[in-house]
């Protein structure tokens, strides 16, 4: 069982980590968790992050709907970043679109790959 202490945060205790579809293989977003987060979302397979704004735990989907399940947790070679693969509802992004990742820069300028979900 992994222990969250284990890993490594930075300075506010904080780790990142990076959501991936964990069929398509698309990176959805990426959001930061403290140890407490990681525990909870092992615990609860509920995908849980540390909300740095409200200073508050941010289980995903919790008001839109839009809820992240675990499908697997995985940690980087230097044990400072976490890939969540998860069963995504809906759209990722608090902007509607699938994937936070919606503007791409081509030949220098920024352009949008993605429109919201209706």
């Amino acid at each position: 069982m992994l222990d969250p202490v284990s890993l490594k945060y930075d300075a506010n205790g904080l780790i990142p980590c990076i959501a991936q579809d964990h069929a398509s293989g698309e990176v959805l977003m990426m959001a930061w968790m403290n140890a407490d987060a990681v525990a909870q979302t092992l615990q609860t397979g509920r995908v849980t992050y540390w909300s740095r704004s409200r200073q508050s735990f941010w289980v995903k989907g919790e008001s839109s709907g839009h809820v992240q399940r675990l499908v697997e947790l995985r940690v980087d070679c230097d044990r400072d970043c976490l890939l969540a693969l998860v069963d995504q509802t809906g759209p990722a992004c608090h902007t509607n679109r699938r994937s936070c990742f919606y503007t791409a820069v081509r030949d220098g300028q920024e352009v949008v790959i993605m429109e919201p979900m209706t």
